[in-house]
């Protein structure tokens, strides 16, 4: 295991390279369920610097990521190399939400490479307070054929209007009842 000062510009292409990364984050309560989440999608993740990272956030059917971070803030991306040299690196931080309308929402987006989407929700940045890589000798190698383009399609059929609902509905609270965007529904429905 390698403990890095913050993500050189090797390690950023690295990460910004993988087409998979997966989100954990947990409420602070034991009885609560702990949350993985799996993202993708070329152009949906990004290095800001050495300590700063960030990846686009979309309405779907729950929103434990939103949840949790508005709790605790604690979050851990982890990446791991399914074809070379077998290796995971975990980002561990503090995340933050950053709402479609929030003020510096434009600015950052703009560090995206992906821009056809319909339902964006957010963006979720996190302040890095250790870097760190293991072996993946476990981690099978497999090949990567192609970002799916289903949520893309869906979303484009379907148009923003549907998804006004989903800061009330699907994404009001967390699997445990914590409060994800019910309290924040004005702030957080998409336009259309």
């Amino acid at each position: 295991m390698h403990v890095y000062d913050g993500i050189d510009d090797r390690l950023a292409q690295w990460l910004t390279s993988q087409p998979v990364f997966f989100v954990g984050t947990a409420p602070l309560g034991g009885d609560g369920h702990v949350n993985v989440s799996p993202k993708g999608m070329a152009g949906t993740f990004a290095v800001f610097d050495r300590r700063r990272v960030g990846y686009l956030d979309y309405y779907g059917s729950g929103s434990e990521t939103i949840a949790h971070l508005r709790e605790n803030g604690r979050i851990t991306l982890m990446f791991a190399a399914f074809d070379g040299r077998p290796t995971i690196v975990r980002l561990y931080g503090k995340g933050r939400i950053v709402l479609t309308q929030d003020e510096e929402f434009q600015s950052l987006r703009t560090a995206f490479p992906k821009q056809r989407v319909v339902a964006q929700r957010a963006i979720v940045m996190v302040e890095l307070d250790r870097v760190s890589d293991s072996c993946g000798y476990a981690v099978p190698r497999m090949d990567f054929v192609a970002d799916r383009t289903v949520l893309d399609l869906r979303q484009e059929k379907k148009g923003p209007v549907p998804y006004r609902a989903y800061p009330e509905t699907k994404n009001a609270q967390s699997i445990d009842g914590l409060p994800a965007l019910e309290d924040l529904v004005e702030r957080t429905r998409p336009p259309g």
